[in-house]
């Protein structure tokens, strides 16, 4: 899979880019990750300006139409095939594994960071982006919600975990769309806290049962919401 970021920032992901499963899944070329500098199509130099203030007043600076458009497109046409274009905005559809899921059947994907008062309007209606929003809140720009999409698409490409069923078993994953159980490790016993009877007993269908009790619970704790959609 190959994504392209277009970011107002790109030295951002430096560290994020070469750090555990991620950066092992470039080197083995399961995954491409291409960042592009939207200053790089700005016609004003040398400051390479893509930022205006807004008409009809306001605060803040909203990103330019024609750099953003003529970047975007520039990079699409860099590939072999059209990129799904995703625009990150707090506007947007809210980011969660079902979304995850999706993206990751994908080839190729086009991720759109925001700065600022975020894009003229025109980028979403000429380019016509997917809109997501990572959660309910605000960012100072779009480079960390794509760490976010990346990082959740990344991991359920096959190959990239050491273990297929890792994925399968998270909290929200494919059919299970409920928190995954409590899990323990060394020692077994710390500080009066001890490890489930059962889990070291070596049945494994009490083990499954145990795990399967366990995650009811915890989702009926923490988040009784999604036992209705499920």
């Amino acid at each position: 899979m190959r994504f392209d970021v277009v970011t107002l920032f790109p030295a951002i992901f430096d560290g994020y880019l070469t750090q555990s499963l991620l950066h092992k899944a470039i080197v083995r070329g399961l995954v491409d990750i291409q960042r592009h500098d939207l200053r790089d199509w700005a016609e004003q130099v040398p400051h390479h300006k893509v930022d205006d203030k807004p008409f009809g007043g306001g605060p803040g600076m909203l990103i330019q139409v024609e750099p953003t458009v003529t970047c975007v497109r520039d990079v699409d046409a860099t590939g072999e095939t059209p990129a799904r274009k995703i625009l990150l905005t707090p506007q947007g559809k809210r980011f969660d594994q079902r979304v995850a899921e999706d993206l990751a059947t994908s080839e190729r994907i086009l991720l759109l960071c925001g700065r600022y008062e975020g894009f003229d309007q025109r980028v979403q209606d000429i380019l016509e982006p997917e809109e997501i929003s990572v959660g309910d809140y605000v960012l100072n720009g779009g480079e960390v919600a794509a760490m976010t999409i990346i990082d959740a698409v990344v991991r359920l490409l096959p190959g990239v975990l050491g273990d297929e069923n890792s994925s399968r078993d998270d909290s929200f994953s494919r059919g299970n769309r409920l928190l995954e159980f409590p899990q323990y490790t060394r020692p077994r016993e710390f500080e009066g806290h001890t490890v489930p009877d059962v889990l070291l007993s070596g049945d494994h269908a009490a083990i499954a049962a145990w795990r399967a009790e366990q995650t009811q619970i915890r989702t009926q704790d923490r988040r009784s919401d999604l036992l209705d959609e499920n």
